[in-house]
């Protein structure tokens, strides 16, 4: 806890950001972040409250020791606050920035609306571990001689990789990008994250022995080369397959999935080259369909590259401003939240069903759509149209693609068509052959991608050793 009676004498007090006529002009982060003695301040609010649902499931599925290190951080023990919250999650930095913070949720303040400010410390700890030299390279003290694939870089593959490293396995990463971080990378707008804060936890991970392959696409062949040639293998490659949203007109011009429009765009920020046809919101009148983190990068983006209107459809009824604590309080509350690129000027349209997408020489021009029942089923005689030059579909992801290794593989997989393995051990039904993250588990949040990849390199370790040090 931080000081006794902080949370009587201080008030909470959020991040702030630059103003959206500014930070709409660049793709940089914009957040300004809180001084020492403000961070600290907001640390000392952290009560004894008994039972920290903080760091529960419903709070943390990494399991940081929220209260712990609040206090040290009050103590101004920053330093010893790092290593505390690098015990239990391998790269905070990332998880401070884009995590949607489930702790201050489930935080016990957070019965009067007032939780304690935890991401915005656990944000500053790592940025300051990382700026005071705190964070080096943890190399292992002896080697196993025993090797281990793990097919995806992302947050449970860079996870993974770097546990079973710094215990002494031969850790080769492949990744069928040019640059490692999955979807932290492409899928998240640098405004979120700056995409140099991946790059040097590449670096921490390479001076640790981790062996990164780029533009490796694994296909059922290689895979089985892969089975060969190492102990294990770990599938860490995500939930990329999107979600059919089953319209009449989704072949017109002008309409797309969500991700190759912002994995264009993080490609030019990053100065990668992209042979496919440019998708471009500047000048254009902007749909956006769906009601997610996906849909609002896509309005931020959108934006950013100077839509003249944009317009987001959710069939869901607009949520309460504030939720029944006595019903859902600790876990993630449905209510009424604009995301700093919603601040930035897009309309909102709710309970909105998109019925069509209509168009003009094979070209989109409008969607239809229509009001909807408690059902969510559309009410007649409230269809209504909105004018679309560019439409982009973000309405979640089904699984793994399923034109990649999985051809070559008879894996088991779930009824969401995820690949079938379970908490204890992680294993597929294919021998040596793991998997862990969203392509397990399905479309989720960075935080439990870093849990499954931390708790799959213990299950891999375990099996390769006969024991393990490693934490679950």
């Amino acid at each position: 806890m931080g000081k006794v009676t902080g949370f009587l004498e201080i008030d909470r007090q959020e991040l702030k950001y630059q103003p959206a006529a500014d930070r709409i002009r660049h793709f940089k982060e914009f957040t300004l972040p809180l001084t020492d003695p403000e961070v600290e301040r907001q640390a000392a609010r952290c009560m004894d409250c008994g039972i920290p649902f903080c760091q529960s499931d419903a709070g943390c599925p990494v399991d940081n020791q929220i209260p712990d290190w609040n206090d040290l951080v009050y103590s101004q023990n920053w330093q010893e606050a790092a290593r505390n919250l690098h015990s239990t999650n391998n790269f905070p930095e990332f998880t401070g920035r884009i995590c949607p913070a489930p702790c201050e949720e489930a935080c016990t303040l957070n019965i009067e609306n007032t939780p304690v400010a935890i991401k915005a410390v656990e944000q500053a700890i790592a940025d300051k571990a990382w700026d005071n030299g705190w964070i080096t390279p943890q190399p292992p003290s002896r080697l196993t001689g025993k090797s281990v694939a793990i097919i995806g870089a992302g947050s449970a593959g860079l996870a993974a990789a770097q546990q079973l490293a710094r215990v002494g396995h031969d850790v080769h990463v492949y990744e069928r990008y040019a640059r490692p971080g999955g979807l932290l990378r492409y899928g998240i707008p640098d405004f979120k994250m700056e995409k140099g804060i991946i790059d040097r936890r590449a670096g921490q991970m390479e001076a640790e022995g981790v062996t990164f392959h780029y533009n490796a696409d694994i296909d059922g062949e290689r895979l089985r080369a892969l089975v060969g040639q190492y102990d294990a293998v770990l599938l860490t490659t995500g939930a990329e397959r999107p979600r059919d949203p089953g319209l009449p007109g989704v072949e017109l011009s002008g309409v797309h999935y969500a991700m190759p429009f912002l994995l264009q765009q993080n490609r030019r920020v990053g100065r990668e080259p992209f042979d496919d046809m440019p998708i471009v919101a500047s000048g254009k009148h902007v749909v956006v369909i769906g009601g997610g983190d996906t849909a609002s990068d896509c309005i931020g983006t959108s934006i950013r590259q100077g839509a003249l209107q944009v317009t987001q459809l959710d069939i869901r009824p607009m949520p309460p401003i504030r939720e029944n604590k006595d019903i859902v309080w600790p876990y993630w509350p449905t209510k009424f939240r604009t995301s700093s690129s919603q601040a930035e000027g897009a309309d909102r349209e709710f309970a909105a069903a998109t019925l069509e997408l209509g168009g003009k020489n094979g070209r989109v021009t409008h969607v239809r759509c229509a009001r909807v029942d408690p059902s969510r089923r559309p009410i007649e005689g409230t269809e209504f149209d909105i004018r679309a030059d560019l439409v982009l579909v973000a309405i979640g992801f089904s699984g793994p693609l399923l034109d990649t290794y999985l051809t070559g593989y008879e894996f088991d997989l779930d009824k969401r068509t995820n690949i079938a393995a379970n908490t204890d051990d992680y294993r597929t039904n294919v021998p040596k052959v793991y998997a862990a993250g969203d392509v397990r588990r399905g479309q989720s949040l960075v935080v439990w991608a870093i849990r499954e990849g931390r708790q799959a390199a213990r299950a891999i370790d375990l099996d390769l050793m006969g024991e393990t040090t490693l934490p679950r």
